[in-house]
């Protein structure tokens, strides 16, 4: 197995010129790095990544923590992450957390014993978990995304809740629909408040009162979104449009629609809240919210390096909201 010196020895530089190579501890000259790398090329060299680590401090290995992996916004949110790590030079690490408590303090550990350079996380529920609120004492960059922790002096990079909400709203109103049956996903999680701050805020400005029985939580599970349904249609005076706040929800409300044979538009108007690549070819063609997940992980990973800079003042925080977009089409036509 070929060794530094066996580099060196082959590029004519000393070991110390091959160590700044693999490093980038110091500026070497592009004809020598070139020599560098294609003597290692030649000799199958690899260096040795846990030494390289302990030596620099660096491991180039983010860590992310999302809550449901399966969740087509999660997976295009952790794609940005991940092509804004690699074009930095950085790999990237997920965990799924499941929405589960255990499943967070056990992956926020690991990847904090597995010396990442820094951590994405999406906190579960209401961020109560207590490793969550450690992280701020740990030497570790982290951003959160989709969610934030209130009380969590932290940067994250979020979507525009409660403007979305606010646009979903309203274009319901303005279809004619004063009962909007709302699925929210878990309570206290802040994208969930956000969501129902802007959907009141459509119906105050409309002068329409808040009802508590129009409000339902689906736990951003396709499950939710079906009993939604069944509590909402067994009202004596059920909604004439439903607004979900998560695509897995929406699909469960399409799927309970469906089954109980409830025309939408026709009967129900529908809303949705992240808009899926079937979206515009479903029959009727849905009308969504439309957010930027690939861009929340790219701006993520671009605050993250950012905080990991020595120039940079661990103190300083900042809160980025991506904007979200209303696509109207056929399902939340006046019935």
């Amino acid at each position: 197995m070929a060794t530094i010196k066996d580099v060196a020895a082959r590029a004519k530089v000393s070991a110390a010129t091959v160590s700044h190579v693999i490093n980038g501890t110091r500026k070497v000259a592009p004809e020598t790095v070139k020599r560098v790398q294609q003597a290692m090329e030649t000799l199958d060299y690899r260096p040795n990544a846990v030494a390289q680590s302990l030596r620099t401090r660096k491991t180039h290995v983010i860590g992310a923590v999302v809550s449901d992996i399966t969740n087509p916004f999660f997976a295009t949110l952790i794609r940005g992450a991940e092509d804004a790590a690699i074009e930095a030079g950085y790999s990237l690490i997920v965990c799924n957390s499941d929405e589960s408590l255990e499943k967070e303090d056990r992956y926020v550990r690991l990847l904090r014993q597995r010396r990442m350079d820094g951590l994405l996380i999406s906190p579960v529920g209401d961020g109560s978990n207590s490793v969550v609120h450690q992280l701020p004492t740990w030497k570790i960059p982290f951003v959160f995304v989709d969610r934030r922790v209130e009380g969590i002096e932290a940067d994250a990079v979020l979507s525009d809740n409660i403007d979305g909400a606010y646009q979903a709203t309203r274009h319901l109103i303005s279809r004619g629909h004063h009962r909007i049956g709302l699925i929210l996903g878990i309570k206290g999680a802040t994208t969930t408040e956000e969501r129902l701050a802007g959907y009141r805020r459509a119906l105050n400005e409309a002068g329409i009162t808040f009802t508590e029985e129009l409000l339902t939580y689906g736990g951003y599970r396709i499950t939710g979104g079906q009993q939604s349904v069944q509590n909402f249609l067994s009202l004596s005076n059920p909604p004439t449009a439903i607004f979900s706040t998560n695509n897995l929800m929406t699909i469960g409300v399409l799927q309970e629609l469906f089954h109980r044979h409830v025309k939408i538009p026709e009967q129900i108007g529908l809303i949705g809240f992240d808009d899926v690549p079937w979206g515009k070819l479903f029959q009727p063609s849905l009308t969504v919210i439309e957010q930027n997940p690939y861009e929340i992980g790219q701006q993520a990973v671009g605050l993250l390096l950012d905080k990991s800079r020595p120039d940079t003042s661990p103190d300083k925080h900042g809160i980025i909201r991506v904007p979200v977009a209303l696509k109207v089409r056929a399902s939340s036509c006046k019935r």
